[in-house]
């Protein structure tokens, strides 16, 4: 920094910090969304976002078991899908009435049209989408799948509905995202600091 800039600046009135530049938050933004299909990795993209930004982290699937008090596999075994589906729009309605959070949904919210106005319609949210090729997603949930204490994913027991659901809920993931970050060839860290980029507006969203 050069003595000019230095003898402007101290000539200046200090200007007020905001709590969002004390945090990093991006202007105008009360909650951030992930979207994505599984192994997109927006559990723990979205923990590490928040821990970033001194927001609390939420995770759709988690406050929907929270709430019924079963596992969600559990749920669908036993009361059906729509029974699910319905559970996950009214959590989806509670959890986007929460301030300074960032959340996770789960990799079928996006195909429901009730959950989707949800996320267009309430204002101050931006929806990410964590975006990777096909092969991509299903190598990481297979090292996730062989790790101590991993969630079990049924839907990997049959790969060709498994790209098939793929490639049916993308369009949907596309739409409601106002921003969106190719997560292929980048470390976690990296990711975070990709959304943080999009959502100040440092570069390009789509």
């Amino acid at each position: 920094m050069s003595t000019a800039i230095l003898d402007l600046d101290l000539e200046m009135p200090s200007k007020p910090t905001t709590r969002a530049e004390q945090t990093g938050a991006p202007a105008g933004v009360d909650r951030i969304v992930l979207t994505g299909f599984m192994g997109s990795g927006k559990t723990t993209v979205g923990a590490l976002l928040a821990e970033r930004l001194g927001w609390r982290f939420l995770d759709l699937d988690r406050e929907i078991e929270r709430r019924d008090g079963r596992p969600v596999p559990e749920i669908f075994r036993e009361s059906s899908e729509a029974h699910f589906r319905h559970l996950e729009t009214a959590a989806l309605a509670a959890l986007l009435g929460q301030r300074r959070v960032v959340l996770a949904l789960g990799g079928g919210a996006p195909e429901e049209l009730s959950n989707r106005l949800l996320l267009e319609q309430t204002p101050r949210t931006a929806v990410v989408y964590l975006s990777a090729p096909y092969g991509t997603l299903v190598e990481r949930c297979s090292q996730q799948a062989a790790e101590p204490g991993a969630v079990a994913r049924p839907v990997l027991a049959d790969l060709v509905a498994a790209e098939e659901r793929f490639h049916l809920r993308r369009p949907h993931y596309e739409r409601i995202a106002s921003h969106s970050v190719e997560t292929s060839q980048m470390a976690l860290e990296k990711t975070v600091e990709a959304v943080l980029l999009c959502l100040r507006g440092d570069t390009s969203s789509r």
